[in-house]
């Protein structure tokens, strides 16, 4: 089932790691730019430079299966007046409504997904507008647990199974491209949001303008938004140029 989506986010990333603000590279934990240790202010810059949406991922937590960058994550809340979204290591209801009551906007669940998709429906319900799905895949195939494990599911029957659910988007992060600076897989994310009524957001691998206006056009079928990482921060995408250029 296509979806419809009418506007188009660029959203910045800040990846969590000992309180750090780094990148991965095909989310290895081994192989991490360091960007500082105040991400507060890192996620200050973004919105100054017109960010609507902040995308905040835990690292440790990912790994961990529990919030283990809380004060961070807090401090971000605090500074900004644009939703923030988070992710890594929500594993339970009461994990859930934990960073919601930190100010964050709303969460994605990853691995908790695949392992209990009945974890989903249920936040979905008792948290409306406030649950996202990331879908990490290796060539298709949905990955799990800090992308450590590739599993037998594709991407497309994961997502269905979310269909009436009530999840606000799916994060659809293809691992090799991450960190890579190598551009987004759109055929397979753009595969995806027809497939779906759930609004998409791409993820990995957006490297400079063109791979931004690349996906942006697709906002037809589905596809309501890109996170970029690496590129902002090393300046292969000037994002305030990028937010004007959006019209955001």
């Amino acid at each position: 089932m296509e979806s419809v989506t009418s506007t188009f986010e660029l959203i910045p990333a800040i990846d969590l790691k000992g309180g750090h603000c780094v990148r991965l590279k095909q989310g290895r934990m081994d192989d991490a730019t360091d960007y500082g240790d105040d991400p507060a202010a890192m996620a200050e810059q973004w919105q100054s430079m017109g960010a609507t949406r902040l995308h905040v991922v835990d690292l440790d937590g990912a790994f961990a299966g529990k919030p283990a960058n809380r004060p961070a994550i807090q401090s971000i809340c605090e500074h900004l007046n644009i939703p923030v979204q988070l992710g890594g290591g929500l594993r339970d209801l009461s994990m859930i409504e934990g960073v919601l009551n930190l100010g964050v906007d709303r969460i994605i669940l990853g691995s908790a997904a695949v392992s209990n998709p009945q974890l989903v429906t249920d936040a979905c319900r008792a948290f409306p507008g406030k649950i996202c799905v990331g879908i990490d895949a290796r060539s298709g195939m949905v990955a799990v647990h800090g992308w450590d494990d590739v599993t037998d599911v594709t991407a497309i029957d994961l997502a269905g199974k979310f269909e009436d659910a009530g999840v606000s988007a799916i994060i659809y992060t293809d691992i090799a491209r991450d960190g890579m600076m190598t551009g987004p897989n759109i055929e397979e994310t753009v595969n995806l949001a027809k497939a779906i009524s759930i609004p998409v957001i791409v993820s990995g691998g957006v490297a400079n303008m063109d791979d931004v206006r690349a996906c942006a056009k697709h906002v037809e079928s589905g596809i309501c938004g890109a996170i970029t990482g690496r590129a902002i921060y090393e300046g292969s995408i000037d994002f305030a140029a990028a937010m004007k250029e959006l019209g955001a």
